[in-house]
């Protein structure tokens, strides 16, 4: 058996979904899958999880955090509920993870506001995503390929707006994400292991 990484390949594309669809988990972590199987078996996968458990709307990411660590995923996770990553600790965070880790690639998770007909909508792409640029905080940009959750309308008091989203649908949706990444993160695991041992052709 031979396992071909494919991180010369070309990014994959972007892909947004309602968390309501048909299959939403699965097909988010076939997409996440594409951009694992990019990453160099010398680099450590971290999952950062942005948010904080004071405001509703941006509890996605404390939440998720949450979900991945009591299901043991087997890849540092940072950002829960009990010890949440937020603007006043984002930096900070970051030096550690780029302390304790291996060419960390890191898998970020966020909310954020949208027009009303993507509120709903779970978002994944290359790249890293701007935390706080929904409220117009100046934070650095986190993430070597994204997932965000539109969690409300943008455009009008978004502290007001992020503040009195729908508790039951952020944990639907971060119930979506979670359970996306484990999938994900656990096919890279079994494929890691099989390259690390001595598989033959």
């Amino acid at each position: 058996m031979k396992i071909t990484l494919q991180w010369d390949k070309p990014k994959p594309a972007s892909l947004k979904i309602s968390y309501e669809s048909a299959g939403a988990a699965q097909l988010l972590s076939r997409r996440l899958s594409q951009s694992l199987e990019r990453v160099s078996p010398d680099s450590e996968i971290i999952v950062l999880c942005v948010g904080t458990d004071r405001s509703t709307g941006d509890a996605l990411g404390p939440l998720v955090g949450t979900a991945l660590t009591r299901n043991m995923i087997g890849f540092p996770v940072y950002g829960t509920l009990q010890e949440p990553v937020h603007a006043m600790n984002l930096r900070e965070t970051m030096d550690r993870i780029r302390a304790l880790h291996r060419e960390p690639y890191t898998i970020a998770v966020d909310a954020c506001l949208g027009h009303t007909s993507s509120v709903g909508c779970i978002q994944i792409a290359e790249g890293p995503v701007k935390p706080g640029a929904g409220v117009n905080k100046e934070l650095p940009p986190v993430g070597d390929v994204h997932i965000t959750g539109i969690v409300n309308v943008s455009g009008f008091m978004e502290y007001f707006v992020l503040q009195n989203t729908r508790l039951c649908l952020v944990v639907d949706m971060a119930e979506v994400i979670a359970d996306a990444i484990r999938d994900a993160l656990a096919r890279c695991r079994s494929v890691r292991a099989l390259i690390s041992g001595s598989v033959p052709d």
